[in-house]
């Protein structure tokens, strides 16, 4: 495992959306729209302060290293566009968090189906390795994930993989926020 710099995800960004294909489940025929949209999302997340990208490296034969994993994100800033959408559906201690540097957005672990599926609650299954490192390089900051709640298979992964809902706090009128919203904040421990 190791970091890429903003340059080196640049330089490897092929690599990686074909990396995104070969684990995010879409049939062969859906690839390339699937794929152009997961780097579109990448690009802007490249851009957030913070941003850092782990990979999981294996080499052939021939030396030639591949791409086997990924995990991403950026620190959560208190004022970042990140929060959008999300009022009453997360607990306030995630804002006091991310005021105090506490609090990292993971915006995707990409790991082969064998991994989501052999071995989740080991340490040493890779995914589990993965989001440990990145939050271990970011001061043992907090980790926080949204999925979209139609996605059982991701939420089913990242459950395994040590990750736990969030509870909506209550609003000033009495009700819980919004438990039905398009998505689903889990947390985990560095």
């Amino acid at each position: 495992m190791r970091p890429l710099s903003r340059g080196q995800v640049e330089d490897r960004w092929r690599e990686l959306g074909d990396l995104y294909a070969d684990t995010s489940g879409v049939e062969p025929g859906q690839w390339a729209g699937s794929r152009a949209a997961f780097l579109r999302r990448l690009a802007v997340d490249v851009r957030q302060p913070g941003f850092a990208l782990l990979v999981a490296e294996t080499v052939v034969r021939d030396e030639t290293s591949v791409l086997t994993g990924c995990a991403y994100g950026f620190p959560v800033r208190v004022d970042g566009p990140w929060w959008r959408g999300l009022d009453g559906c997360l607990p306030g201690h995630l804002l006091r968090l991310a005021a105090s540097g506490g609090l990292f957005a993971v915006s995707g672990i990409l790991v082969p189906d064998r991994v989501r599926a052999h071995d989740q609650d080991r340490d040493w299954n890779l995914a589990r390795r993965l989001q440990k490192r990145l939050l271990s390089d970011h001061d043992g900051a907090l980790g926080v994930f949204l999925v979209d709640r139609g996605d059982v298979a991701t939420l089913e992964a990242l459950r395994s993989w040590g990750w736990r809902s969030v509870t909506a706090e209550p609003r000033d009128d009495g009700l819980l926020g919004t438990p039905s919203g398009p998505r689903r904040a889990l947390v985990v421990d560095p």
